[in-house]
């Protein structure tokens, strides 16, 4: 079965970095597109970066609207692993952020979530 396990969350001050890690397993990894997503409390779960497959075509990387440059999303397809870089944090990046895989056209299998908190 698929398994999606985020790390490096934490309590970070604001202007500082952190470094998302989601560890995939159960899946042909390079075959799907990967995503992160975030959701703070009260709010809907919301789209941040997402990147293509790269075994039939070229890698495609979009970002939600807010991220403006901020954050990196970037997939070791050796390592099954896929990285959300976040830099220039701000208290409204506090969220559960969440990896998630594209097994068919949408999201459709989510991470446990890893606590992201800005101080400010």
């Amino acid at each position: 079965q698929v398994q999606l396990v985020e790390s490096g969350g934490g309590l970070v001050q604001a202007g500082g970095s952190l470094r998302l890690s989601c560890g995939a397993s159960g899946l042909t990894f390079s075959n799907y597109r990967m995503g992160w997503f975030r959701q703070a409390p009260g709010k809907e779960r919301e789209f941040v970066a997402g990147i293509a497959r790269s075994s039939w075509s070229r890698t495609s990387i979009n970002y939600g609207g807010f991220v403006e440059g901020r954050f990196t999303i970037s997939r070791d397809n050796a390592k099954n692993t896929v990285y959300l870089q976040m830099n220039s944090l701000k208290p409204e990046d506090t969220a559960v952020y969440y990896c998630a895989v594209a097994q068919g056209a949408t999201f459709d299998h989510w991470g446990q979530g890893t606590q992201v908190t800005v101080s400010s």
